[in-house]
């Protein structure tokens, strides 16, 4: 029998935050996506977030698996308008589709059919905000785009794919990081900024719209969901990106000359070259609202827990989870929470896991 995917117990509320990472992996490992196929990846990633009514926080496209931080909102009370349906249809459907629901969902509303309507609705809704149908409705079509630029059937990934529940707050910004530092952990290079397919890489490199704005709202609700900060880009320069490169830097410190003309060194991890001292008193602060420097380092090697870990966040949300999926544990387990230890020790006391992973293989 299938295990059942762990999900959010509130995921029906709009007051808590469902948050995911997701991993899939290229059958047989192979590395099968060079530029272009990442770039459709990405693009159809995009699409599926528009139709869905999901926010992607953080994302990273490999050669052989992909990463996602997810959070998947509830339906809005009351459904979706029927502006708001036709809307999102068009992210994934041509315009023609798009007109003919437009004109049965018009025709329905006249005669006063309302259950018509409503049938309309659920040939669509029941594909948003949804975890499971993200990943599939994501996956299936970029295999059939891969499958025919390639000449090749069959299936593309292993197996279904991984998710763990995460806790906004210091899991979330943690667990978005470990994914944006995925080229750096592959010897691609070692500023995550310079990677093209990636949350971050797209946030620094992609422009004011589009995408770029897109990767910046994203990170902006990664670090600041706690607060009840929405995903908006605007929130993006200034502390919150200063935090997530310090984050992202591993404490690595570069030299720089002030710009007022005092010259020295500014013993600090920096955003760019030729910071000011103000600037550079910014960065401390923003050290405060980031993660130990200990969990920053630790996130350059692999973390078998932000993949497997099912549930990962406070102690306190591990044992929520716990508590209210109890069923699902044989009497003798006690509490839900799990210390990280090996590759997850510099962790400990900050994040948890719901499953004790004694090895990191």
């Amino acid at each position: 029998m299938a295990k059942r995917r762990w999900l959010a117990p509130w995921r029906d509320s709009a007051l808590k935050p469902s948050i995911y990472h997701c991993v899939s992996r290229v059958v047989d490992k192979r590395h099968a996506f060079g530029p272009a196929e990442k770039e459709k990846l990405r693009a159809h990633l995009r699409m599926q977030e528009n139709f869905s009514g999901c926010r992607v926080l953080a994302y990273c496209l490999m050669c052989n698996h992909i990463h996602v931080l997810l959070e998947v909102p509830p339906m809005p009370a009351g459904g979706l308008s029927d502006a708001e349906l036709l809307k999102r249809l068009g992210a994934l459907y041509p315009a023609a589709a798009v007109a003919e629901t437009a004109a049965l969902l018009a025709r329905a509303r006249q005669a006063g059919n309302s259950a018509e309507a409503a049938r309309i609705h659920a040939r669509f809704a029941y594909r948003m905000h949804d975890l499971g149908e993200f990943m599939k409705g994501w996956l299936q079509r970029f295999t059939q785009w891969f499958n025919r630029a390639h000449e090749r059937t069959g299936g593309l990934w292993e197996d279904k794919f991984k998710s763990v529940l995460v806790e906004d707050g210091h899991a979330a910004k943690t667990v978005a990081a470990y994914i944006d530092l995925n080229p750096v952990r592959a010897g691609i290079g070692q500023d995550p900024a310079s990677y093209r397919w990636s949350s971050y890489g797209e946030a620094v490199g992609g422009g004011a719209g589009g995408g770029g704005k897109k990767a910046r709202a994203g990170l902006v609700r990664a670090l600041r969901a706690h607060r009840g900060v929405a995903a908006d880009a605007r929130h993006w320069p200034g502390d919150v990106e200063v935090e997530y490169r310090m984050i992202l830097l591993d404490g690595a410190l570069e030299r720089t000359e002030e710009r007022a003309g005092k010259g020295g060194d500014v013993d600090i991890r920096c955003l760019r070259k030729g910071m000011t001292r103000k600037q550079a008193e910014r960065e401390k602060r923003a050290a405060a609202e980031g993660v130990p420097a200990q969990v920053s380092g630790m996130l350059r090697h692999r973390v078998r827990y932000f993949v497997d870990g099912v549930v990962v966040g406070s102690r306190g949300f591990v044992d929520e989870v716990f508590t209210q999926c109890r069923e699902r544990f044989g009497p003798k387990r006690r509490t839900g929470a799990r210390r990280m230890r090996g590759a997850g020790a510099a962790a400990a006391g900050l994040l948890w896991s719901l499953r004790d992973l004694r090895a990191d293989t």
